[in-house]
């Protein structure tokens, strides 16, 4: 019962953004209760700090997911975050490795993967972003940036890895370097 109830929600999530949800159904299989788990993992990326921030998150969370995937996961970051309103333009610049040009996203990216790879730049990247968009700004955008990678490396892990894609930014579809 609690299988196809867990399937049933799976189907949804992956019809309303077009995703490739097998990997979900195989731990529904596997373990409902690790099934329930993933279901949860949203509660810890998802605080996004206040309203005026969310272009520092959403690119805070496109570096770290891209980091760990360029092909899948990050298709439904860049969907998830074009239908909260984010701007099409920004996201592909921080994807194709122009965060400089991408504004308040850049920053948050740019942030992320200082963060990420443990460059001494990210206080500096913090401080930018907590001076215009506040502290808790800057705490979603450290949520964003450790969780971003979470899915990618799970799914990998359970033999569900994909190899780079193309990526589509509101209808302009680019591939990134391997």
């Amino acid at each position: 019962m609690i299988r196809k109830f867990l399937h049933t929600q799976i189907n949804k999530f992956g019809q309303a953004f077009r995703y490739d949800v097998t990997y979900m159904h195989d731990i529904a299989d596997i373990s409902p209760g690790a099934a329930y788990t993933l279901s949860r993992l949203p509660n810890f990326y998802k605080y996004r700090g206040p309203k005026a921030g969310q272009p520092v998150w959403t690119g805070a969370l496109l570096a770290s997911t891209l980091e760990g995937d360029c092909g899948p996961c990050a298709q439904l970051v860049i969907d998830m975050a074009l239908a909260g309103g984010a701007d099409a333009e920004a996201l592909q610049a921080c994807a194709e490795g122009r965060p400089e040009d991408a504004g308040a996203m850049g920053l948050g990216y740019r942030f992320a993967n200082a963060a990420i790879s443990g460059d001494l730049a990210a206080d500096n990247l913090r401080r930018e972003i907590e001076a215009e968009f506040g502290k808790k700004a800057a705490l979603s955008c450290a949520f964003a940036a450790a969780s971003g990678r979470i899915y990618p490396v799970l799914k990998r892990g359970i033999g569900h890895g994909q190899a780079c894609t193309r990526l589509d930014f509101a209808g302009k579809q680019v591939k990134l370097a391997a």
